[in-house]
C-alpha cells in the first residue's frame, strides 16, 4: 500500500512538474508574441482622431510573412494604412509567363478587413521584377507581352476591394537624371526599357505609357501612383515631372507622385526641407497627392547622439507634410517597422529596435502627430 501511494505521489508531482513547464512555455511564448506597448496614444488613434478628414494619412510596410508576429502586431497596432513590401511584385506573383502565385498577395484581402487597413499595392513597372524578365534573351514582343499579362491580370484581382485605395503603376524609372535602362545580367536594371520609346522630346519609355493605360483601363477605383527614388528637386526629378505631364496630355490618369525617402541621418536640412515643400506644391497645383512612400533615416549605431538625430529627421520631415496637408492630400509611409528586420537592418532605420521597443523616432512621430493644428 505505501509503495502504491509513493507510486502515486511520484506520478503526481511529475504531472505538477510537466503542467508547470508547459505553463511557463505557453507563457515564454504569449510574452514574445506581444510586443510592448508604448507609452501615449497609438499613431492610428490619433490619426483617426485629429486627421479624419484624411488630408494626411500614415501608415507601415512589411510582408505577409509578419502576420502572427511581433512585426506584424506592431504593423496592425499603429498604422490604417499599409503597403505589402514584396507580395504584390511581379517577382512573386508572375515570376514567368507560365507562373501564377496570389498566395501572398491573397492573404492581405481579410488582413485589412480584420485590421479595419486601407492598402497600397506595391506592384510597380521597373527594377523590382521577375529574373525572366531581366534575361538578355527576352525580346521587346515578350516583355511588352509580360507586362500586360501581369498588370491586367493585377488590376483585374484587386480592382474591386473598396480598401485598397493606391497602385504603385511605375518604380524607380529615372536615375541620375535620365532614362533607368537595361543592361547585361540580372542586376538592378530596367528590362522594360528594351520595349522601345516614344517619339516626344524626351523619348519616354513606351512602358511607362503602356503601364498606366492598363491601370487606367483595369483599375478605375484605385488611384495611381507614380513612385521614384531619388530627391525630386533634382534633374531626375525634373524629367519625372516632364513625364507626368507626357502621360496627362496623352490622355492618361495619374493621380499622386511618391519618394521613397530612404535617406541618411542629418537629412532635414533647411535646403532639403525647402526643396521638399517645392515639389509638393508643384504636386499640390497639378491635382496631385503627394506621398513619402518609403521613410527611412539611416544611422550606423545606437548611441544616444545618433538616435536622437534620427528622431528629428524624421519629425521634420513629417512636420512639412502636415503643414502642406491643408492644399493638398500628403501620406507618409515607413519602410521598416522594427530594426529585426526588413531592408540594411544593420542600419537601425525603424521606429522599433530589434527587442520591438519603441526608439526616440517613435515618440518623435507620435509627439509631431499629436501637436500638429
Amino acid at each position: 500500500m505505501k509503495r502504491n501511494r509513493r507510486m502515486k505521489n511520484k506520478i503526481l508531482i511529475e504531472i505538477i512538474l510537466i503542467s508547470m513547464i508547459i505553463i511557463q512555455g505557453c507563457t515564454m511564448f504569449y510574452n514574445e508574441s506581444e510586443a510592448i506597448e508604448p507609452s501615449g496614444r497609438r499613431l492610428r488613434t490619433i490619426v483617426e482622431d485629429k486627421y479624419s478628414d484624411k488630408s494626411i494619412i500614415i501608415g507601415g510596410t512589411t510582408g505577409s510573412w509578419s502576420f502572427g508576429t511581433n512585426t506584424g502586431l506592431i504593423l496592425d497596432r499603429e498604422f490604417n494604412y499599409v503597403t505589402p513590401e514584396n507580395d504584390f511584385k511581379q517577382l512573386n506573383i508572375h515570376p514567368d509567363p507560365k507562373t501564377w502565385n496570389w498566395s501572398q498577395s491573397n492573404k492581405w484581402l481579410q488582413h485589412i478587413i480584420d485590421n479595419e487597413q486601407i492598402i497600397r499595392i506595391h506592384c510597380p513597372i521597373g527594377p523590382q521584377c521577375s529574373e525572366w524578365a531581366k534575361d538578355d534573351s527576352r525580346t521587346a514582343e515578350e516583355l511588352e507581352t509580360n507586362l500586360r499579362e501581369f498588370l491586367i491580370a493585377v488590376c483585374e484581382q484587386y480592382n474591386d476591394n473598396p480598401r485598397i485605395e493606391y497602385m504603385d503603376v511605375v518604380n524607380e524609372t529615372v536615375i541620375n537624371g535620365d532614362w533607368h535602362t537595361d543592361k547585361s545580367g540580372t542586376d538592378w536594371e530596367c528590362p522594360w526599357y528594351r520595349i522601345g520609346q516614344d517619339n516626344d522630346a524626351n523619348k519616354t519609355p513606351l512602358y511607362i505609357k503602356i503601364a498606366f493605360e492598363i491601370a487606367q483601363q483595369y483599375a478605375p477605383d484605385m488611384k495611381l501612383i507614380y513612385n521614384h527614388h531619388e530627391q525630386w528637386d533634382s534633374e531626375s526629378g525634373e524629367l519625372i515631372i516632364e513625364t507626368i505631364e507626357y502621360l496627362r496630355a496623352n490622355g492618361l490618369r495619374v493621380d499622386g507622385i511618391g519618394w521613397q525617402a530612404h535617406i541618411d541621418n542629418g537629412w532635414a536640412t533647411t535646403e532639403n526641407l525647402d526643396g521638399l515643400r517645392n515639389i509638393i506644391d508643384w504636386a499640390h497645383t497639378n491635382d496631385l497627392e503627394f506621398h513619402i512612400t518609403e521613410a527611412s533615416v539611416w544611422i550606423n549605431d545606437n548611441s544616444e547622439t545618433a538616435l536622437r538625430e534620427q528622431a528629428a529627421t524624421y519629425s521634420k520631415i513629417l512636420e512639412v507634410l502636415l503643414e502642406k496637408r491643408f492644399t493638398g492630400k500628403t501620406g507618409w509611409n515607413i519602410w521598416h517597422i522594427d530594426d529585426a528586420h526588413g531592408w540594411h537592418t544593420e542600419l537601425y532605420p525603424s521606429l522599433f529596435d530589434k527587442e520591438y521597443s519603441a526608439k526616440p523616432a517613435y515618440y518623435a512621430i507620435q509627439k509631431t502627430l499629436e501637436n500638429s493644428e
